[in-house]
C-alpha cells in the first residue's frame, strides 16, 4: 500500500475519547465478573457431585474398581477394600484376579481371604465389567453372592425334597412288586421236589428281583443327592471317547451303527467327571435301547456362544440322535418325570437323575422328537471358565 494511502486509512479511523474508552473496559470488567461467577458456580457443583458420587461409592453394598487401561486400579470404594483388603489403588487388577477361583458358575468366583481356611472364610464372588466410552478405563462391579448361593442350595434341597414326598406314594408300588416276586422265587426255593435245573432258574429269577430293587434304590440315591460329588477340570473330547469306548460294543451287539464326534478341541469342562458321564451313558443307552437292528445312533459335541447355549455363558452341547420310533408328544412332557419310564425294565428315575446332574452344573437338558423319525436329546453345560482371562485386558 502506498505511504500516502496508509496516511488517509490512518487519519479516517474513528477515535475512542476517555468516554467510550472507559465505558468499554466496564463492560469487559463485567464480563470477567460474571465469567468469574460461573466459574466459581460450576467449581461448587463439580465439587457436589464429587461428594455425591464418593458417598455413593461408599454406600454401595457391591464392590466398584476403576482399572486404567494398563490394568492398573486406579479407584476403589469400601466394599472392594472389604473384600480384597485396604490399599488396592495402584495395585494390579491381574494380581487381584489371581485370587479368585473358579466355581463352576459362569461368572462367579470364589475368593478365599484367608489361605489358612478352606471354606470358613470363602465368599462367592459374582464379577460383571463395564467399560467406558472412551475406553480410557473399565469399572468392574463385585457382588458378594454367599449368602444368595446358600440360599439357591437350600431352594434346590428343598425342591429335591419335595419331589421326594410326591414320589413316595410311588415308591410304595415300585418297591412292592419287584420284592414280592422276591419272597415268591426265594419262598419256591423251600420245596424239596425242585431239581436242580428249576431251583437254579428260580434262584436266577429271585436275584433279578433283588438287583433290580438295588438299581432301584442306588437311583433313588442319586435322585434325593443331586449335587455332584466332585468337581475337577477335564477335556471334552477325552470324555466322549471314553463314552464312545463303552458304548460301541453295546451298539453293535443290538446291531446299531454308533458314532461319536467332537468338535471342541481342548476345551475343558469343569465338575464331576463321573455324573456327567453317567448323564450321558443314560441319554445313549436310551437311545441304544430305541433303535430298532438296522438303527443308528450319533453323539455330538460342540461348542456354542453364550447367545446359542440358552443359559447365559459359553457351553458344550452334546447332542445325542437316534433313529429310534421317536416319542409322542403327551410323552415328552413327562419324561423327566420321577418313575415314569416307557420300559418294562426301566425305573424311570434316568432321565430325571441325568436332567439333576445337568442343572448340578449350570446347565439342562433339552428333547426334540417327532414320531416316527427319531429322537434328539441336547445336554449343554458351561465351559470352565478362567477369571484372569475373564476380565483381564485383551
Amino acid at each position: 500500500m502506498p505511504v500516502g494511502s496508509a496516511v488517509d486509512a490512518a487519519a479516517a479511523a474513528p477515535v475512542l475519547d476517555a468516554a467510550q474508552l472507559a465505558e468499554a473496559f466496564a463492560l469487559f470488567s463485567r464480563a470477567s465478573e460474571e465469567l468469574s461467577t460461573a466459574y466459581a458456580a460450576l467449581q461448587a457443583q463439580v465439587g457436589q457431585l464429587s461428594e455425591r458420587l464418593s458417598v455413593l461409592m461408599g454406600a454401595l453394598p457391591a464392590g466398584v474398581l476403576v482399572v486404567d487401561r494398563a490394568g492398573t486400579v486406579v479407584q476403589a470404594n469400601r466394599a472392594a477394600e472389604g473384600l480384597f483388603g485396604g490399599g488396592l489403588a495402584g495395585m494390579a487388577w491381574a494380581a487381584l484376579a489371581a485370587r479368585l477361583e473358579d466355581s463352576g458358575t459362569p461368572g462367579e468366583f470364589v475368593l478365599r481371604r484367608d489361605p489358612a481356611t478352606v471354606d470358613g472364610d470363602a465368599r462367592r464372588l459374582a464379577l460383571s465389567e463395564s467399560e467406558l466410552d472412551s475406553g480410557a478405563e473399565r469399572i468392574l462391579l463385585v457382588h458378594d453372592v454367599t449368602d444368595t448361593h446358600r440360599m439357591r442350595l437350600t431352594a434346590e434341597r428343598n425342591e429335591r425334597l419335595a419331589a421326594m414326598g410326591e414320589m413316595v406314594a410311588g415308591l410304595a408300588h415300585q418297591l412292592r412288586t419287584p420284592l414280592a416276586a422276591a419272597l415268591l422265587y426265594t419262598g419256591n426255593l423251600r420245596q424239596p421236589e425242585l431239581d436242580p435245573a428249576q431251583r437254579a432258574m428260580v434262584a436266577d429269577r429271585a436275584l433279578e428281583r433283588l438287583r433290580y430293587l438295588e438299581r432301584l434304590i442306588r437311583d433313588m440315591l442319586l435322585f434325593a443327592r443331586g449335587d455332584s460329588a466332585g468337581r475337577q477340570r477335564f477335556a471334552v473330547c477325552e470324555l466322549l471317547a471314553e463314552l464312545a469306548h463303552t458304548l460301541e460294543p453295546v451298539a453293535r451287539a443290538r446291531q446299531v451303527a454308533f458314532a461319536a464326534d467332537c468338535g471342541c478341541g481342548e476345551a475343558e469342562l469343569v465338575g464331576d467327571r463321573k455324573a456327567l458321564g453317567g448323564a450321558l451313558t443314560n441319554l445313549l443307552e436310551n437311545g441304544i435301547q430305541a433303535c430298532e437292528a438296522g438303527g443308528t445312533l450319533r453323539c455330538e459335541a460342540a461348542l456354542v456362544a453364550a447367545a446359542d447355549a440358552g443359559i447365559g455363558a459359553p457351553a458344550v452341547r452334546f447332542t445325542v440322535r437316534d433313529s429310534g420310533r421317536g416319542i409322542a408328544p403327551e410323552l415328552q412332557e413327562r419324561l423327566f418325570e420321577p418313575f415314569f419310564t416307557t420300559r418294562a425294565e426301566g425305573t424311570g428315575l434316568g432321565l430325571a437323575i441325568a436332567r439333576g446332574v445337568a442343572r448340578a452344573h449350570g446347565g439342562d437338558i433339552t428333547l426334540r422328537s417327532t414320531p416316527g423319525q427319531g429322537a434328539e436329546f441336547t445336554l449343554v453345560v458351561p465351559l470352565a471358565a478362567a477369571p484372569n482371562g475373564a476380565l483381564e485386558n485383551p
